[in-house]
């Protein structure tokens, strides 16, 4: 299933805040929330909008080693969420790639797999597993704040 980054907000929780990416899933009025750090939620906000803040950050560092070396990022699917005690899970992503050598599939988590996508523009998927266990409502996550408001404030 076709997706793209629909936004990085901040869900509050009982934990305190946490950063939530919001996939949108093409012809469906669900979305798919992942739960992920500040760090990588801050870094996928700065690959949406480009953001060039002088030296690299990793994911930047990361891209650029890549290209450099002959390699582009082909697409991201997000394949499976390995459930532990029937609630919550994690989500696992490969993160395909074309070398000079050959083309390979790499196991990385979504949030870092999606900062790169940001940067690229490369396709986004997910499997119909994950979208049918994991979908839920988009207008829970339109109401909360977007991640670069509340980076601004920290």
């Amino acid at each position: 299933m076709n997706a793209s980054i629909d936004s990085v907000r901040v869900a509050g929780t009982p934990q305190g805040p946490v950063p939530v990416l919001v996939l949108a899933v093409d012809g469906e009025d669900d979305v798919v929330p992942i739960f992920i750090g500040f760090e990588e939620a801050t870094s996928i906000a700065r690959g949406l909008e480009a953001e060039n803040i002088g030296r690299p950050l990793t994911h930047d560092l990361l891209l650029d080693v890549m290209e450099e070396l002959g390699g582009r990022i082909e697409r991201v699917v997000v394949s499976e969420i390995e459930r532990t005690n029937g609630e919550g899970g994690t989500y696992i992503a490969d993160l395909h790639v074309d070398t000079p050598r050959d083309s390979s599939v790499i196991d990385a988590r979504p949030s870092d797999s999606m900062a790169l996508a940001a940067r690229t523009n490369a396709p986004i998927e997910v499997t119909e597993e994950v979208f049918t266990s994991s979908r839920d409502d988009r207008e829970k996550f339109e109401e909360l704040q977007d991640i670069r408001d509340v980076s601004g404030e920290m």
